[in-house]
């Protein structure tokens, strides 16, 4: 493991997203308490600022209103001429990243946080889009080591030919937070304590750092995206099979060429195929029925960060 130090800026200014997704209600109900009171939230010389990302969604307790806002900040709607044919969502990604970014500039923000529940058994979930970010494995690695013995897991969603575009890659360090299992459109107070959690750890992860904390090397697990499994589907597009009991709310669980994966109803079981074991993820998420995803196969792999400090000290 290379040990020789890393030298970032410190961090001065913070988002918190909550509402991306108008019924993931951790967020919402979160981002609300905090803009009435942010006390919990404020560090020392750090700009922290709630924020509620899709008002109208949020309003109406949906996903969205016309398309997915956390798929939309790509250049090219980023980039879209403002008019009133426009879907809502890509208006409302324009705002946003003329607020928090913009996109690959200096200027942006330098961390947001995406709150998001899921529906699928996956318990604390951190999201990282980059590999090689040493600051945010560092920051990672307190998380879980401050949430301990609770687990948290790391899903790394960088992939060739997956682009995400979501709404906090406005920002120079993005980062998921995704924690489940919750109903869409329900609040539950085990849920919104871990989610909570996670947030006061990593703000205090940014304040030590900024107060010049060296973190020594470090290592963690991380699940990488491998591909998106689609429900079995008959000549109609229609679903064909559920996922299989033994498989429902088993995310992050190792799962074998030849297990059981769906059920049809004449009761034939699809197994799994290929010849490695795969972890999967997002297992009969309930928003993903209409990106017709059943659940992704994912990795396990080790990430090393090298030693950081930050560079005022």
């Amino acid at each position: 493991m290379t040990s020789y130090h890393v030298t970032e800026d410190p961090i001065k200014k913070v988002a918190i997203f909550g509402g991306t997704h108008g019924n993931e209600l951790t967020g919402v109900f979160l981002v609300k308490h905090w803009l009435e009171n942010d006390t919990e939230i404020q560090r020392t010389g750090l700009e922290v600022k709630p924020f509620i990302t899709n008002p109208r969604a949020v309003k109406k307790c949906t996903r969205y209103i016309d398309c997915d806002l956390n798929r939309v900040f790509d250049p090219e709607n980023l980039g879209k001429k403002v008019s009133k044919d426009l879907p809502y969502e890509v208006r409302r990604a324009q705002e946003i990243n003329h607020l928090f970014g913009p996109k690959d500039n200096e200027d942006s923000y330098d961390i947001i946080f995406d709150l998001h529940n899921t529906t699928s058994n996956m318990g604390c979930t951190l999201i990282l889009e980059d590999s090689r970010n040493d600051l945010l494995i560092q920051m990672f690695h307190y998380i879980k080591t401050s949430l301990a013995p609770l687990p948290c897991y790391v899903y790394l969603i960088e992939h060739p030919s997956l682009k995400y575009a979501t709404t906090r890659s406005i920002a120079k360090y993005p980062v998921g937070i995704e924690v489940g299992p919750q109903p869409q459109g329900v609040l539950r107070a085990d849920i919104l304590d871990q989610m909570r959690k996670m947030i006061k750890y990593a703000l205090d992860f940014i304040h030590n750092f900024n107060e010049g904390k060296e973190f020594p090397p470090c290592a963690i697990e991380v699940y990488k995206i491998m591909e998106k499994v689609d429900y079995p589907r008959n000549e109609n597009g229609d679903i064909a099979a559920l996922i299989h009991p033994n498989l429902q709310d088993q995310d992050w669980k190792p799962l074998h060429p030849g297990d059981p994966v769906f059920l049809t109803l004449e009761g034939k079981i699809i197994p799994l195929g290929g010849d490695s074991t795969v972890y999967p993820v997002f297992v009969n998420e309930a928003a993903y029925y209409e990106k017709k995803e059943a659940f992704a196969k994912t990795t396990k792999l080790i990430l090393n960060a090298r030693s950081i400090r930050s560079s005022l000290h």
